[in-house]
């Protein structure tokens, strides 16, 4: 794939895509000199997005200045910097983050699956999820309704209609059934 920003210049160092602004729409990943295009999000997702966001404002991680991030740069490791749809970091990372110069990885990630996501791309990612400090991670099928609740690799939990998906161990009070993720009618 070839990519353009507006300025012409693409990156070409992990250091360079940290610093370049695309401006074409798209979100970008970097992974071992690879540069990812994803496409903008769909409406459909946004609306689950914004489910999951007012859940989580219900939480107790929440209220000691905890935060569910929306595409937020993710830097793995000194070669892997992943952008997923939601990433929590505790409101300690966040503090910490300012006055460090290491990177927080959360502990809870959420990606919302599009058809158009390659399937070897998506277990790849999820690796490297794991392979960092990430405990628990959401993969949502809009399309099919399912959650995938990874907590390693190995171990999944696949939710359907009144399957309870839990983000615990790292955010307990955070679950909701797949039912009720994926109803259209308005969030209170």
């Amino acid at each position: 794939m070839i990519l353009r920003s507006q300025s012409s210049v693409v990156p070409s160092s992990f250091e360079e895509f940290l610093r370049w602004e695309a401006v074409d729409g798209f979100k970008y990943e970097w992974n071992d000199g690879e540069i990812i295009r994803f496409e903008k999000m769909k409406k459909k997702h946004l609306f689950i997005i914004r489910k999951l966001q007012q859940l989580f404002f219900r939480t107790i991680a929440f209220s000691k200045g905890a935060a569910l991030i929306m595409e937020q740069d993710v830097i793995l490791s000194g070669i892997q910097m992943r952008r997923p749809d939601l990433a929590f970091f505790t409101g300690s990372q966040i503090d910490d983050s300012v006055i460090s110069d290491k990177e927080p990885i959360p502990e809870f990630l959420i990606e919302v699956i599009s058809p158009s996501d390659d399937a070897e791309k998506v277990e790849e990612k999820l690796a490297e999820y794991f392979q960092s400090t990430v405990k628990v991670v959401w993969h949502i099928y809009p399309d099919n309704e399912v959650v995938y609740v990874y907590t390693s690799r190995k171990n999944v939990k696949i939710c359907t209609e009144n399957d309870i998906c839990s983000a615990s161990p790292v955010l307990p009070d955070f679950e909701l059934t797949a039912k009720e993720l994926f109803s259209l009618s308005p969030s209170n």
